[in-house]
């Protein structure tokens, strides 16, 4: 089968009144339909963000074929994400982001001074292979866009431990208590996967609150509220 499959369209999951919207991309190894990619859209969703998931080429020829493929290279990867990015509407604040990988994609984008977007998401980002000493952080110096990174404690792909000196200007790093690379901590910690996921998407929405962007937006359709209520009370 050709590996030059038509561009997919995206799963959209939408709250009653979203604040922002996020175009999230999957990690390596798993697509957008798996357990950690339907459990943080759900918890997204549940906490004001309209979400947009999809599969990279590779992972649509993949489902497709039923058969294990590499990823990508990195520039096709890239350009899958920014034609998902050219799809998108304007009604809302944008926000690109994926777990690992897909994370990972998307802030080497975030270069891009031109791009219609207000900021990143990375959950569970892939600083290093693990095992490895060679960081993945070179294009952090030149973000046009804030990051944030929700990572587990226990992360083989960067831990507490090798980013505590770490800092870059544009980059906030939120840890979630004993969470691996999937965040899912050790029963002795007291808390659940889905706790750790959920306590993620709590802090991307008020990460998201704090972006300008987002704050004009929503002053904006709080004063078009207003107006439509004083009518209504006039007649």
């Amino acid at each position: 089968m050709s590996s030059n499959l038509p561009m997919p369209s995206p799963l959209i999951e939408r709250p009653a009144k979203p604040v922002a919207r996020l175009l999230l991309a999957h990690g390596a190894g798993a697509g957008m339909q798996s357990d950690f990619m339907q459990w943080l859209s759900t918890a997204l969703v549940a906490a004001g963000i309209e979400v947009w998931r999809f599969n990279f080429p590779y992972m649509q020829q993949q489902v497709a074929e039923q058969k294990k493929r590499p990823p990508n290279p990195m520039p096709k990867l890239q350009q899958a994400f920014l034609q998902q990015v050219q799809q998108c509407p304007s009604d809302l604040p944008l926000f690109i982001g994926g777990k690992s990988m897909g994370g990972r994609v998307a802030s080497m984008l975030a270069v891009d001074k031109g791009l219609p977007i207000v900021g990143v998401l990375a959950y569970g980002y892939p600083f290093h292979a693990p095992g490895k000493q060679q960081f993945r952080t070179e294009h952090f110096a030149e973000l046009a866009r804030p990051l944030l990174i929700l990572q587990g404690e226990r992360d083989t792909f960067g831990n507490t431990a090798e980013l505590a000196d770490k800092h870059w200007p544009d980059v906030s790093l939120n840890w979630l208590t004993d969470g691996d690379h999937s965040f899912k901590p050790r029963k002795k910690s007291g808390v659940t996967q889905l706790q750790l996921i959920t306590e993620a998407a709590v802090i991307s929405r008020a990460w998201i609150d704090t972006q300008p962007e987002v704050q004009i937006k929503a002053q904006t359709a709080a004063q078009v509220e207003a107006q439509i209520e004083a009518q209504h009370e006039q007649r």
